[in-house]
């Protein structure tokens, strides 16, 4: 496919870019450090600390939220602090000492600890997500929308790239070998990610007389309260099949059928959300929003009412090709909206439904994991109906008000 030339006036004083692939490149590798790795290595890598670390399912559970917990706080700051969210250097930081976080878990036994690195780690994640994701969507705001979607489709590829690792570790050492691989591999990627350009400022505009912005915003508020409820919702449900699906899976399958169904959620992850934004170019949004919470619903609840490994890959497909498209989606809607900021306050709180998730199911966890996920699902069919009410006469365009010639400001608000 051609990719069309960017307009000059898309890029708000920000300069053009020489290849918008590589940037995609440098987008994807970011998200498969911060999150493909850093946030979702645990999931295959629980069960052997579970069977050789003596970590109990509880104590799994709670440092799984204490990494959601960081993830709030880095979202948070990105609000807050707006700057940090086009700083190059806190986006390296970040990408350091995510590394060594997951390098760190091996060298102790300390349950308290563990807990210290996966809350560390949730931070890194957070900024490193929303640096590059309002990167992605501001500089290639007017290519089509598959192109940002392949960026996204890094959190897949380092899903898919870690649990291969793990996979292969597994088989002739430890958990600790599989912390210190995957601390090599999220190493690398933030290396293919250093050069990575974060969102330029954009200029703010005068308005004399009024704020035509802000009566924009109060036109569309109604519709992103829908989808920022929709969205964590989505972080409520789908956080806890994110955690917990390999240990359910392993728990009534023999063999690796847990960790290749791990696989297959980032393989089917890589080009779900280029599909999602390709379909969001000639359908609503807002419609391909519910249909994919709704198929998530599906593929959560599957591993509950069956315990067949061809069932346990079906979830692994639906989820995977479903988890990374639905933040595509809402994020999508969110930009369209214009409602200022929206990539960190929709990722706030994204994180406020992670931290409830794995509490929320932690009561249930003693008796396995199938009520856990039945509850999972029942909440992402929540999500659906939220994202039902964002349909009722959503804007399919939003025409902002005609500012007069813009002024540069120290600190403009998106």
């Amino acid at each position: 496919m051609t990719v069309r030339p960017l307009r000059a006036a898309s890029h708000r004083g920000s300069g053009s870019l020489p290849s918008p692939w590589g940037h995609v490149a440098r987008v994807a590798a970011a998200l498969a450090a911060g999150m493909g790795v850093g946030r979702f290595v645990y999931t295959p890598i629980l069960p052997l600390m579970q069977a050789r670390a003596g970590l109990s399912a509880g104590a799994g559970a709670d440092l799984a939220t204490a990494n959601y917990a960081g993830y709030l706080v880095g979202a948070v700051a990105g609000i807050l602090c707006p700057a940090l969210v086009r700083s190059p250097a806190v986006l390296r930081v970040c990408l350091t000492a995510l590394a060594g976080s997951l390098a760190a878990m091996p060298a102790t036994h300390s349950t308290a600890m563990w807990t210290v690195l996966r809350l560390s780690a949730g931070v890194a994640s957070a900024l490193i997500f929303v640096i590059a994701v309002s990167s992605l969507l501001g500089h290639l705001r007017e290519y089509p929308a598959h192109l940002p979607g392949w960026g996204f489709g890094g959190v897949g590829a380092g899903i898919a790239l870690s649990g291969l690792l793990v996979l292969a570790v597994r088989s002739v050492a430890d958990w600790r070998a599989a912390w210190y691989a995957a601390a090599a591999l999220a190493a690398l990627l933030g290396a293919a990610s250093w050069n990575l350009r974060p969102e330029a400022p954009a200029p703010a505009a005068v308005h004399p007389g009024g704020d035509p912005a802000g009566a924009a915003r109060m036109r569309t508020h109604r519709w992103f309260t829908a989808l920022f409820v929709s969205y964590t919702l989505e972080g409520v449900g789908y956080i806890v099949a994110g955690t917990f699906l390999v240990s359910a899976i392993e728990q009534s399958t023999p063999g690796r059928v847990g960790s290749g169904a791990w696989v297959l959620v980032g393989l089917a992850a890589v080009p779900s959300s280029a599909l999602w934004a390709w379909l969001g170019r000639r359908r609503s949004r807002p419609g391909l929003l519910l249909a994919a919470l709704v198929v998530q619903a599906v593929g959560i609840a599957l591993p509950a009412l069956t315990t067949s490994a061809a069932a346990a890959l079906v979830c692994a497909a639906l989820f995977g090709g479903t988890f990374i498209g639905i933040s595509t989606l809402a994020l999508a809607i969110g930009s369209h909206l214009r409602f200022p900021r929206s990539v960190a306050l929709l990722t706030a709180g994204y994180s406020v439904g992670q931290i409830l998730g794995p509490l929320a199911v932690a009561p249930l966890l003693r008796h396995g994991y199938h009520q856990a996920l039945m509850l999972a699902a029942a909440v992402v069919l929540a999500a659906a109906a939220a994202a039902a009410v964002l349909r009722i006469g959503f804007p399919q365009q939003v025409t902002p008000a005609r500012p007069t010639p813009a002024v540069r400001a120290g600190d403009p608000a998106r």
